[in-house]
């Protein structure tokens, strides 16, 4: 229940005639009302100044001032008040005038009709009430409106706040993985040159293996994950090879016997037990694994055939084939990078799939026909911020640092000091600077 419907409501009784006022008093206060009177337009503005009320009922004819200017200086002092005429003559003009300019609720006449009295005055009062209420409502509904818009921005800069952090978490995660992708590239690189210092390994076999990979991958427009999985698979794809003694790594494929045969055909096995320990490679174990395999069911060590020998699987194989016939890995003869890409082309649609090999030949004529994108540099002529543009490997065919690798002080230093402590000559290959933008036209 609001304020208004728990304090009885106030009503001024404003007339010169002392009887007229009583008999008003006598007629409202049996129905609850607060009532004051007040002999003159003067005396009710002093009333009003100091007293709440809540309606007004005037008389029109006083002395000094007339209902009409007493009712618009309650109109214009306290607007909320609701005013009344009590007029005794019939004078429409002074009514229309109390009318215009007090702005009055109702007028009436005397001598009055007691119920019509009541009524009007209740009447009113509920409306005055209900317009106080319907003000209060709003003015409430404008300051909740307020606190709720506050709120909101306060919200909506909270959320943006968050937004923003959560942004700078991902992109400090995205940098984070990204670094740790390529330190595990790395560490693949570095694995795989370790695996080739034994006796009868070829230096920078896998290496160029993970290479065409890579590039035939992107040539068939296979997924991020598939071409670093290929890439992966051919840099470990000879990792069963560790068991095979040193013997049968320096015999051609064509030169061994049934029994060595029988071992070499067990490699992709053993490959793939050694890396399903690691989740990250699991993907890659099941590569190497099929690497081997044939599209006509005549490979190894599974015998898969058709769909059953994946696109990444086919990838590594080509890359595979052509390195070892590029090094006299298959026969005694090392063939040409025409004639190995010819032997890959004479087994399409038997050995692998015709549009693996086809984007493998169109990927090495691309790479042949592309200018060299790297010049050599000496150590001593390394600079800060130059970026390696090739693997940097050491004689004996360890990786030292890996393409990409931007060069600081400290490195250049270590670099200066390996080559002149042990009299190395380094393969040191830099990626150009871009073009210098042309002049502006004068």
């Amino acid at each position: 229940m609001s304020e208004s419907e728990q304090t009885p409501a106030s009503i001024l009784l404003v007339d010169d005639e002392p009887a007229i006022l009583s008999a008003l008093r006598r007629l409202f206060r049996p129905h609850g009302y607060r009532v004051l009177m007040a002999e003159g337009g003067a005396a009710g503005l002093a009333l009003l100044a100091v007293e709440k009320v809540d309606l007004v009922i005037s008389d029109m004819r006083m002395p000094e001032m007339d209902g009409v200017q007493f009712l618009e200086r309650v109109r214009s002092g306290w607007p909320a008040t609701v005013r009344m005429l009590l007029t005794g003559y019939a004078d429409i003009g002074s009514t229309i005038a109390a009318i215009n300019r007090g702005e009055i609720h109702r007028y009436l006449t005397k001598p009055w009709e007691d119920q019509d009295l009541l009524l009007s005055v209740r009447d009113a009062l509920t409306r005055h009430r209900l317009e106080s209420e319907n003000h209060r409502l709003l003015a409430l509904v404008q300051q909740q409106n307020e606190q709720l818009q506050l709120a909101n921005n306060g919200l909506e800069q909270a959320v943006q706040a968050r937004t923003q952090e959560l942004a700078q978490i991902n992109d400090m995660l995205s940098t984070a993985y990204a670094q740790l992708e390529q330190n595990f590239l790395l560490s693949l690189k570095v694995f795989a040159s370790l695996l080739e210092l034994r006796e009868g390994s070829v230096v920078g076999f896998s290496r160029r293996v993970a290479h065409l990979c890579m590039e035939t991958a992107k040539r068939l427009a296979l997924d991020k994950q598939t071409q670093q999985d290929v890439f992966a698979a051919g840099l470990l794809h000879e990792v069963g090879k560790i068991g095979l003694p040193d013997a049968m790594l320096r015999k051609p494929l064509s030169l061994m016997n049934g029994e060595e045969l029988g071992r070499y055909r067990r490699h992709p096995i053993h490959a793939e037990a050694a890396m399903l320990a690691l989740p990250r490679l699991q993907r890659v174990a099941h590569i190497v694994r099929m690497h081997q395999e044939r599209i006509d069911g005549k490979g190894f060590p599974d015998g898969l055939s058709g769909d059953e020998v994946p696109v990444a699987a086919q990838i590594v194989g080509l890359a595979c084939t052509y390195e070892a016939l590029r090094c006299g890995r298959m026969s005694e003869k090392k063939f040409s990078q025409a004639e190995a890409a010819a032997v890959l082309r004479g087994g399409a649609g038997t050995r692998h799939a015709v549009a693996v090999v086809q984007a493998f030949d169109e990927m090495l004529a691309a790479v042949n026909a592309e200018p060299a994108d790297d010049r050599p540099v000496t150590p001593q002529e390394l600079q800060t911020g130059m970026v390696l543009a090739r693997d940097l490997l050491s004689p004996q065919g360890n990786l030292l640092l890996a393409s990409g690798f931007v060069f600081d002080s400290r490195v250049i230093r270590q670099i200066q000091e390996f080559s002149r402590r042990d009299n190395l000559k380094l393969d040191l290959r830099i990626r150009r600077a871009e073009a210098p933008a042309p002049a502006p036209a004068a």
